[in-house]
């Protein structure tokens, strides 16, 4: 088995010219939908109206259902389907307690300086960010947003810690952006992204690491506000 099969669990979409295949289509619009709260924790979702939705087959749908399961944030229920992924407090606690870990070791093994080639292309991602904040456009704001982590983090040098980082980051989608639904937490959000920016240029990795730690809490208490009483 190759490295790529036995180590990376991380969906690579295709790029922006590329034809996505009916699986990936149909993958990012329902991940895309959990994600913007859409869809619900606990959620059903109903097979006939999805093959409608979407022009595809049972069989393409269930193999979207498996690729959903395998990030974690759909689970599949025998004798009902597959349903949105539901975090009890104690799950939302662990996942993030985890993610905080892994994301601010990676922030302390970036290596000073950055070279300008990616500090260029961190920039160039945030220019999106920025214009979806401007615009409203929470598509938009969804994809750049990971664009943004998977390249700061993939600074580390580590590929299998940064792999491990955008797998469970995938898995909290339908935590983590519940805090983006209000125009403050987005503008938050971008200004925490350009401090962590000029971390980097100013070569501050303790300023860094504790930006990296406090960018996450806020969207773990914004879904146990929303959703606590139902799923525990």
């Amino acid at each position: 088995m190759s490295r790529a099969a036995s180590v990376s669990s991380v969906r690579k979409y295709p790029q922006v010219d590329e034809s996505p295949s009916d699986l990936d289509r149909v993958v990012a619009a329902l991940e895309e939908d959990i994600v913007l709260g859409r869809l619900h924790p606990r959620e059903r979702l109903i097979e006939e109206e999805l093959c409608e939705r979407f022009g595809v087959t049972r069989h393409i749908l269930r193999l979207v259902f498996a690729e959903l399961s395998r990030m974690g944030i759909v689970e599949r229920i025998p004798n009902r389907g597959a349903l949105v992924r539901a975090f009890s407090s104690r799950d939302v606690e662990q996942l993030y307690g985890l993610r905080e870990m892994l994301e601010t070791s990676a922030a302390a093994q970036i290596a000073f300086p950055v070279g300008d080639a990616d500090l260029e292309e961190l920039r160039q991602i945030q220019v999106h960010h920025d214009d979806a904040v401007a615009r409203d456009d929470l598509v938009l704001l969804f994809r750049s947003n990971q664009r943004f982590h998977s390249k700061l983090f993939a600074l580390c040098g580590n590929e299998f810690l940064a792999e491990a980082i955008e797998t469970y980051a995938q898995r909290a989608h339908g935590i983590r952006f519940h805090v983006l639904i209000g125009p403050e937490q987005r503008r938050r959000a971008r200004d925490e992204h350009h401090l962590m920016i000029d971390a980097i240029v100013r070569q501050d990795r303790a300023a860094l690491i504790e930006l990296c730690r406090n960018h996450l809490p806020a969207s773990k208490t914004a879904y146990l506000r929303t959703f606590g009483t139902l799923i525990d």
